[in-house]
């Protein structure tokens, strides 16, 4: 969420921001006037509140000096009259005072919900766009050439009995698939040289919860417009996460951080769950859109101040582990349209994928500033009170990293090299097809 003060103040800075994303910028207008309602109705309730407060402590006084008049046997009656009026008054204020309360408590529910429409501002040199408005920051390593017909990761990997997607769509449906042997070896191998590098760099290894309430998911910012992406147990009223960030976002939900020392830093492994709704006929060979699947995320809790800062740390944290494996990559600055609501700035890292001559996403991370925190209640102690802290994300492994691996690495007979840093991990050096 926003900060609503910047809205306040800077409003054409959060409606660039919106149509930057390609977004409706009247919702800056309406929430504007939802704030000022909210505004108006507390002031109206405090001030018939304070009035309420002194005419129960005026009835109070004149009921004592009635009660003291009748038994002293004095003329009660201008008295009575005076406490009589006094006490419709404050039945009438108590009405009235219960109506404002009702009245504020509904402007700021709507006030929330419309804030939650709006996305964290866009940094300014985020590009404007959608998914192909993305600006190349740099192109890193050589792209591979062939002197035989490059196989394509399904073929590779069921080469050498590491994939069998027959029988997951068996078990599971589409999407779905088993790694086995070798397989799960290249990813545990890969995973746990994630957790090694962020170990190595002060991170604290995390195995996270895969099922998360409402409202740490909504905090996170992943039940806004791609609610649609998320799998929901009706039952329990719980969700399966997409990434283990949900669960970080969560971890110092409602609590105040000591951030004296620096950045609070974690490395959170998970199985993830998509949905990949609206990708019907988008990747359906192979492991690159699948259902579930595993991930090393980077998490830090910073000052908002020392966010950008952080946001480049992630970044060379993914490029060394790109240059472990020994993948061709480019980064780039995503379009303000394609960063997703949380997000203020998202850098991506694209390795090469040689059967399909593109680069395809293997890593992204994300600065979103206090957004998340906000939403979650993640608070630093200052000199001038308390305040948000910013949240950052980034991808240190995943599953679809084994496509780029095995395309890249490949040799004639089917077989592929182990990349360097890698094979202490896999242990093993080349990777031979069996049968």
């Amino acid at each position: 969420m926003i900060d609503i003060k910047l809205l306040r103040d800077n409003p054409e800075a959060v409606r660039a921001s919106q149509r930057a994303r390609g977004e409706d910028e009247g919702i800056v207008d309406a929430v504007l006037a939802a704030d000022e309602r909210r505004r108006s109705s507390l002031t109206q309730f405090e001030q018939l509140r304070a009035e309420q407060k002194s005419v129960s402590k005026n009835v109070g006084q004149l009921m004592g000096r009635l009660g003291k008049a009748t038994k002293a046997g004095e003329d009660v009656g201008s008295l009575e009259a005076e406490a009589n009026a006094a006490r419709s008054r404050a039945a009438e204020l108590s009405d009235a005072v219960k109506s404002l309360e009702t009245a504020a408590a509904d402007s700021q529910v709507e006030l929330d919900q419309l804030m939650r429409q709006i996305g964290n501002v866009v940094h300014p040199e985020v590009p404007a766009g959608g998914e192909d408005d993305y600006r190349v920051l740099e192109e890193v390593g050589q792209i591979p050439t062939f002197d035989f017909e490059p196989r394509d990761h399904v073929a590779l990997l069921e080469g050498l009995g590491a994939l069998d997607m027959a029988r997951g769509a068996k078990v599971g449906g589409s999407r779905f698939y088993y790694l086995t042997g070798v397989g799960a070896r290249l990813e545990l191998g890969l995973l746990n040289m994630a957790i090694a590098q962020a170990v190595e760099h002060g991170f604290t290894p995390m195995i996270t919860p895969t099922l998360v309430k409402p409202e740490v998911m909504a905090g996170a910012g992943f039940l806004d417009a791609h609610a649609d992406e998320v799998y929901r147990l009706e039952a329990d009223d719980l969700y399966l996460t997409g990434t283990s960030e949900v669960a970080l976002a969560g971890y110092h939900a409602d609590e105040i951080i000591d951030l004296s020392d620096g950045p609070k830093r974690y490395a959170g492994w998970s199985a993830c769950y998509r949905r990949e709704a609206g990708s019907y006929g988008k990747d359906t060979a192979g492991i690159i859109r699948v259902h579930q699947f595993h991930k090393v995320e980077m998490f830090s809790y910073c000052r908002e101040e020392d966010a950008a800062a952080e946001h480049l740390r992630l970044l060379e944290m993914e490029r060394a582990m790109l240059g472990k494996v020994e993948l061709p990559y480019r980064v780039i600055d995503t379009a303000a349209g394609d960063l997703g609501g949380p997000a203020s700035r998202k850098f991506d890292c694209e390795a090469w994928v040689p059967t399909q001559g593109r680069h395809r996403e293997l890593t992204s991370t994300s600065n979103c500033t206090t957004f998340q925190a906000r939403r979650l209640g993640t608070r630093e102690r200052t000199d001038k009170g308390t305040r948000a802290v910013a949240t950052l994300n980034g991808t240190l492994g995943t599953t679809r990293w084994i496509v780029a691996i095995v395309e890249n690495h490949q040799q004639a007979d089917g077989s592929v090299l182990v990349p360097t840093a890698l094979q202490p991990f896999v242990g093993e050096e080349i990777l031979r097809p069996v049968g």
